[in-house]
């Protein structure tokens, strides 16, 4: 959704307002979901490291309840963030969340996956470059991770709400969202995005970034069944093996790959 970062150039445009006006189709994704709940239970088992999962603006950890439960299935110890909606970033939700890393971190001293939808991408990207020593990789799902929050169609109301320069951008933080953390980080994004334009979640190539194009809407992110298999492919990848997604054989027709 709409971002942390800089103030917005005339560079970038949100999504068409096709693809906005489409997001309802996100209800065939969450019935997609449940059609497979079974089936993706076979899906790569995790090793039970932590994973926190952050939710989008506006939302709450309700939103993301479907794909925790999943994970939890898959051998995963799953948090959400327990800070109720997603509407205001300032100082104290700031630290909120860099706490509830290092509280999780400390349930058995392994490195943390982060994974953040829409603007809790953004986040997860943010508190791990904090504190990559306890992020053992981050996966964002249609997150804006440009410098530019005219990607966002949510941009004004994160404006209103927020100011366009919120506490921690005051602090010096937040001010080069579009530069990966130093950990393993996977960008999946939709073309078909009715709230982020893609271009805007697509990160810069380097030897542990990786951009997972997959068909779904924004708002069906965190339960298109196409997302779920990416998520259980990266999250179960060994600590310090981890490679970009990949796509031979039958993936090569499912699953795109975007470049900078």
């Amino acid at each position: 959704m709409a971002t942390a970062s800089t103030v917005p150039s005339n560079s970038a445009k949100p999504p068409s307002l096709l693809w906005s006006m489409l997001e309802g189709r996100a209800v065939f994704e969450l019935g997609w979901f449940y059609a497979l709940r079974g089936a993706m239970t076979q899906l790569p088992q995790g090793d039970g490291h932590s994973v926190i999962v952050l939710p989008g603006f506006m939302a709450s950890d309700r939103s993301t309840r479907p794909m925790r439960g999943l994970l939890e299935e898959l051998g995963y110890d799953t948090h959400g963030w327990d800070m109720g909606r997603n509407v205001i970033i300032n100082r104290e939700r700031e630290k909120a969340m860099n706490d509830l890393l290092d509280r999780v971190y400390r349930l058995d001293e392994r490195k943390v996956s982060l994974i953040g939808w829409s603007l809790g991408g953004v986040f997860a990207r943010e508190i791990a470059k904090m504190a990559p020593e306890k992020v053992r990789q981050v996966i964002t799902l249609g997150s804006p991770i440009s410098n530019d929050r005219n990607h966002s169609n949510a941009r004004h109301l994160f404006e209103a709400l927020n100011g366009e320069e919120p506490e921690p951008l005051r602090d010096g933080r937040y001010l080069n969202i579009d530069e990966a953390p130093p950990v393993p980080t996977t960008s999946i994004l939709t073309k078909t995005d009715g709230v982020v334009a893609w271009r805007g979640s697509v990160q810069k190539p380097g030897p542990q970034t990786d951009n997972v194009e997959v068909t779904a809407s924004h708002i069906g992110l965190g339960v298109n069944p196409l997302v779920m298999y990416v998520l259980a492919d990266r999250l179960a990848q060994p600590e310090d093996d981890w490679k970009p997604f990949d796509r031979s054989g039958w993936r090569r027709m499912v699953f795109g790959e975007i470049k900078a």
